[in-house]
């Protein structure tokens, strides 16, 4: 009998490794307290007789997805419809009555929530009726919870001592439960209930002798505070003793349904200005032959008033509403483009409208066609001044100066591009001086070798003609014309238009001159020319690359054939550089319509600039002579100073 009971023992144990207790007791506030009737015993084996209640859901660890149950149905219900039957035990007209909540099961957690929907002036309690928590199932299975296999169609429900019958359900609850695989019951029907259907026909029987008459407006008040809609609008009044037509703005407040009028007046207009065409208020459509007094139209209608000394004064309203006025008044729908609006016997016409308007009607109502109504005729011509005749040019000052004693009777000098002068003017190392230089172009064997420097001065386009001296010339230089502008040759002397003169884009190498009689051709600039006309070239055409390599491109193709031979014979080495006078020569037989000035460009701009040698001796001599001049005498120090800087010399 001991071995095989031994044996028992031994394989009950077998492979196990905890054997620890579980803590059935614990301190409470200083007080030994049973905190662990539910525990299991030695190494979380359940006691004999002992039903330990899951933790998990119906899903337990291990199937289906890989996600905690609280993430994978977050925020998924199931919602059922259902009722229960209570019993009335202390009043005479009815036993029992029939009330309809609804029933939530969520399945992150396995919590019930049974709702019931409020009714106004019910009685009894209502709302949550069981908070939302997990509810055991009854006796004798009370270690249990109740899951997502308890719930279908056309059964009932024991929730604390509460039988409920599930009648209904929402289509996600269907589809999610034909998915587990449970084949859902048809729906069932309520009964009815006595109390119900008897309030129900006592509320249709009703007829109240003082019925509350509520008009809302709190909430268009809110939904359409400071939106306003706003019309042009015409009032024909032509038909009046000096009457004309007159233009008016129609404010329609969307708050309260109230209409405001504005009338336009415009300058010199011979109307004193009113603040307002009409107040802000209800138009009705068909205005009254004579005018309600106030207190006539109300909101609602008193049949009679009674006077009593000891209870006051009552007040009895009209059920009917015999004496009560009913107006029509202008809405939002009746207000449309081309349509009239009766102001109190005023015919106006909505002529047009803003954007915000248009976008109401178009987004509320659909409209799509807002085409304004052409009241006005076409403005006529505005008749041309007739053109002001100067007198010619009479030889007495500038033409400028003329010119302006003919405009007003105050003489007033001309006035000067002062904007211009100050953009162009000398600043710094930029002198804004464009210097060519120039020969005279004439038949004078003495005249021709004569040299010229021209300075053309940016800032008030004037010019200035210096010739340097020469020794053994036979000539004085010295200044050839004082700076001014100069006009261009061939113009008529006194006549009324202003003369032209030589702008800074009639300068370019290459360009002749006729300068106070005597022709100028330039050509060579300084370095300073070339950079400022490269640099603006918008302004100067003749040192514009895209107009020079377009007048290249026009080259017929015959050319261009003898232009790549003759850079091949120019550069025999491949070496990709040619003579500038070989290129030069090249460019003015092509006949293309390239100046002197465009091919120097050109070249400048494709050519192999070098930098020079670096002379030590000359950088040593002016080094010494600077030292020299500054009486210098700390010769040693420094050559101590090289020598531990250069160790290595």
């Amino acid at each position: 009998i001991f071995w095989p009971f031994l044996n028992q023992m031994m394989s009950q144990f077998l492979g196990k490794e905890r054997f620890h207790k579980s803590q059935h007791f614990n301190y409470n506030n200083g007080v030994p307290l049973l905190v662990g009737s539910e525990k299991p015993g030695i190494g979380g084996e359940p006691l004999v007789g002992q039903k330990i209640k899951p933790k998990h859901s119906v899903y337990p660890k291990g199937q289906g997805s890989s996600m905690p149950s609280w993430v994978a149905f977050d925020k998924k219900t199931l919602c059922f419809e259902a009722y229960f039957q209570e019993n009335v035990t202390d009043a005479q007209n009815e036993t029992y009555r029939i009330r309809k909540c609804k029933i939530y099961f969520y399945l992150e957690d396995d919590t019930i929530q049974v709702v019931e929907p409020e009714f106004k002036n019910c009685g009894i309690p209502q709302g949550t009726l069981i908070c939302r928590h997990r509810i055991p199932l009854p006796p004798p299975n009370n270690d249990q919870f109740y899951n997502v296999y308890h719930f279908n169609l056309n059964q009932q429900m024991v929730l604390y001592s509460r039988t409920f019958t599930l009648t209904n359900c929402d289509p996600f609850t269907r589809n999610f439960l034909t998915r587990l695989g449970v084949i859902l019951n048809d729906p069932a029907p309520v009964p009815e209930d006595p109390y119900s259907s008897l309030r129900e026909q006592l509320d249709k029987n009703m007829n109240p002798l003082r019925p509350y008459e509520r008009c809302d407006t709190l909430k268009q008040f809110l939904d359409n505070d400071r939106k306003v809609l706003r019309f042009c609008c015409l009032w024909d009044d032509t038909e009046s003793v000096f009457g004309d037509p007159r233009e008016l703005v129609l404010y329609y407040f969307l708050a309260d349904d109230t209409i405001e009028i504005h009338e336009v007046f415009y300058p010199n207009s011979g109307r004193d200005a009113s603040p307002k065409f009409l107040r802000r208020g209800k138009l009705p459509k068909r205005p009254p032959a004579q005018m309600k007094q106030p207190g006539e139209i109300t909101e609602r209608t008193v049949l009679n008033v009674f006077a009593s000394k000891n209870q006051g004064e009552r007040y009895m309203l009209d059920n009917l509403q015999t004496g009560a006025v009913h107006e029509e008044f202008y809405k939002d729908h009746d207000l449309v483009i081309g349509g009239e609006v009766n102001v109190w016997g005023r015919r106006v016409i909505i002529t047009d409208c803003d954007d915000f308007t248009k976008d109401y009607y178009r987004s509320n109502y659909g409209i799509e066609d807002f085409t304004p109504v052409q009241y006005k005729a076409p403005p006529d011509p505005i008749p041309q001044k007739p053109p002001r005749l100067v007198p010619p040019y009479n030889g007495f000052g500038s033409e400028e100066d003329s010119l302006s004693s003919c405009q007003g009777l105050l003489l007033r000098p001309p006035r000067k591009d002062f904007n211009k002068f100050m953009e162009k003017d000398s600043c710094g190392m930029e002198s804004n001086v464009l210097n060519f230089r120039a020969k005279m172009v004439t038949s004078d064997a003495v005249d021709r070798e004569r040299e010229f420097i021209i300075s053309f001065y940016l800032c008030d386009d004037s010019i200035s003609v210096l010739e340097p001296p020469q020794r053994n010339s036979g000539v004085l230089g010295g200044k050839f014309l004082e700076r001014g502008r100069v006009k261009k040759p061939g113009q008529e002397l006194f006549k009324k238009e202003l003369s032209e003169y030589f702008t800074a884009q009639d300068l370019y190498v290459g360009a002749i001159l006729c300068i106070s009689g005597k022709n100028f051709q330039l050509v060579a600039a300084d370095e300073y020319t070339f950079n400022y006309m490269e640099k603006h070239a918008e302004e100067f055409p003749k040192a514009n690359m895209g107009s020079i390599l377009s007048k290249l491109r026009s080259v017929p193709e015959e050319k261009q054939s003898e232009i790549r031979k003759f850079v091949a014979l120019s550069d025999p080495t491949s070496t990709g550089f040619i003579a500038y006078e070989s290129f030069r020569n090249l460019l003015m037989d092509l006949d293309c319509g390239l100046s002197e000035h465009e091919v120097l460009v050109l070249c400048r701009r494709f050519s192999e600039r070098t930098q020079p040698d670096v002379d030590a001796g000359l950088m040593l001599a002016v080094a010494q002579d600077f030292l020299r001049k500054k009486h210098f005498e700390e010769i040693p120090d420094m050559a101590r100073a090289f020598t531990h800087r250069d160790r290595h010399k």
